[in-house]
């Protein structure tokens, strides 16, 4: 049995499942409980606020995390990572900040098309978003300029804790290699696929989804890196499932 810190603060105790949950023959259950025995916990999203959290989820689009990290930093030493500065700084100006995160202007765009909304509906306050319903919460994020289905279930699961099943290119990735979904499997169904199997339970999505870009960041890459993999044993006897349509 394990504690862990979030990055917010909160002690959460985990078993080595991180939750109980029942010895069922579900796929995603038992990927869930292999890939936590094997990797332990992540402690994922990294991030010192739920507000860096969301501006992370914008900036991490189409790139990877190490020049969304160099980003941040920038924000952080401009002294202009909070909801009211962001909201008041010129987009020209906010794109210079960012350029390490790559399509740079798009994302400042973005990114204060996702301010706005913060500050105007919610004043900045992510304690008075969490009081919405998901649903709602999530079809207001996708009416945002510039939030897609995974930007807007990253930022309802890390930033708001909602339990949201985040699903990326890592996700698919896995799941189709293994057969578990055919390749092309579109976001909105992987996720139920996920979720059906899971409890709705935002730390174990969390978990699991972290879980899983471990993997796809450091064995199920594009050229994958099987022999190490820890969920090798899991792949079909004839071997990884290819995207027939490459």
């Amino acid at each position: 049995m394990t504690f862990i810190k979030t990055p917010f603060g909160i002690t959460l105790f985990l078993s080595v499942l991180c939750v109980k949950i029942p010895c069922m023959p579900h796929t995603a259950q038992q990927v869930y409980r292999h890939l936590f025995k094997s990797l332990g916990p992540q402690g994922w999203w990294p991030g010192d606020s739920p507000f860096e959290v969301m501006v992370g989820a914008v900036l991490v689009q189409n790139t990877s995390w190490k020049g969304v990290e160099r980003a941040i930093k920038n924000l952080k030493q401009a002294k202009v990572l909070t909801a009211r500065k962001l909201y008041a700084l010129p987009t020209e100006e906010l794109s210079e900040f960012i350029r390490t995160a790559g399509y740079f202007r798009i994302k400042a765009k973005r990114l204060h098309n996702l301010v706005k909304f913060f500050v105007e509906r919610y004043r900045g306050s992510v304690a008075a978003m969490r009081k919405v319903d998901t649903q709602e919460l999530r079809a207001q994020l996708l009416a945002v300029n510039g939030i897609g289905p995974e930007t807007a279930d990253s930022i309802l699961l890390y930033a708001v804790g909602k339990p949201v099943m985040v699903v990326d290119t890592y996700t698919h990735r896995i799941f189709a290699r293994h057969g578990w979904v055919p390749h092309g499997t579109a976001y909105h169904p992987l996720q139920a696929h996920l979720t059906g199997q899971l409890p709705i339970d935002a730390i174990v999505y969390n978990e699991f989804h972290a879980l899983l870009v471990h993997v796809g960041h450091h064995y199920c890459s594009p050229v994958p890196r099987c022999e190490s993999c820890p969920l090798r044993q899991m792949l079909p006897a004839s071997g990884m499932v290819l995207d027939e349509c490459r």
